[in-house]
């Protein structure tokens, strides 16, 4: 594994990393549908009764339980849903045994999908989950948030992860239903349960980004180690499982929350132009 201190993550050239996210933005919008982004209307209109597939989010428990019948919430117009990216910039991100990082992966993820919202008006904020206090609120500026995106082309590598915390701190100011990505190595142990519970009133996706080697480091023996984070010392072996994907996966599912496992050392952006395009055609994107 590599990585040293305060240096650039993602392309050295600033033309080459924007040039990238809008590439990437431009894919993720071709063929992708506008109903993604949308939210409950501008104002409640009627109840109408359950048809099967509608989700529970929308049930109009009252008159539910007034009629004995269920009943979901009917709105008069769509709206456009505001997107916030959650960006994981804790130390762990930054730790890599391939040519580009965790970290670098999701800043230029982040900025792609930023700018594909924005471009169907669907207003983008930004906060960090490290150390740093990085707080955009929604914008239709692609400026702004291209700006921020460049700044956090450079890390530190000190930072601990913060996701947990960071949820709770936004979830109080989501006034409308939002759709949350948090772009994580899910390190953070109040990750999941927080993304959970964020996830029972808004539209909440993981990108689950995984080091080849927190799948296991293959012919090492025994060896000693830190954890990127807290500086944790421990002694592993070459058959050591800290691979915990397929857990997470099923608990955020089953949570409620949708997850993509994007593992760095396999191709990432046709995952997640697939993945986009299934969720713009009414599909589930939890994979």
């Amino acid at each position: 594994m590599h990585g040293t201190h305060d240096i650039e993550i993602a392309p050295t050239d600033p033309r080459q990393f924007e040039l990238a996210a809008r590439r990437l933005a431009n894919s993720l919008v071709f063929g992708m549908d506008d109903s993604i982004f949308h939210g409950p209307g501008i104002e409640y209109a009627q109840p109408r009764p359950y048809v099967p597939g509608d989700p529970i989010k929308t049930m109009d428990w009252k008159v539910t339980g007034r009629t004995g019948k269920y009943f979901v919430k009917e709105y008069q117009e769509p709206k456009r849903m505001p997107v916030y990216v959650l960006l994981d910039t804790s130390a762990s991100m930054c730790v890599s045994s391939h040519h580009m990082s965790k970290y670098a992966w999701a800043v230029s993820i982040g900025a792609g999908v930023a700018l594909a919202a924005q471009s169907r008006l669907s207003p983008v904020g930004l906060m960090g989950c490290g150390d740093r206090e990085l707080h955009v609120e929604p914008t239709l500026s692609v400026d702004r948030m291209m700006q921020w995106a460049h700044r956090l082309r450079r890390h530190g590598f000190r930072e601990s992860t913060q996701l947990g915390q960071r949820l709770k701190q936004l979830a109080p100011s989501l006034r409308t239903r939002t759709m949350i990505i948090a772009l994580t190595d899910l390190h953070d142990p109040d990750a999941i349960p927080s993304l959970k519970r964020v996830g029972q009133e808004h539209e909440c996706i993981v990108f689950h980004l995984q080091d080849a080697a927190e799948r296991g480091i293959r012919g090492s023996g025994f060896f000693r180690g830190s954890e990127a984070e807290s500086g944790v010392r421990f002694t592993g072996h070459s058959w050591s499982n800290w691979d915990h994907a397929e857990e997470s996966r099923r608990e955020l599912i089953h949570g409620g929350v949708e997850y993509l496992h994007l593992p760095t050392d396999e191709p990432i952006l046709s995952k997640i132009r697939f993945f986009m395009r299934r969720r713009g055609a009414g599909g589930n994107g939890a994979r």
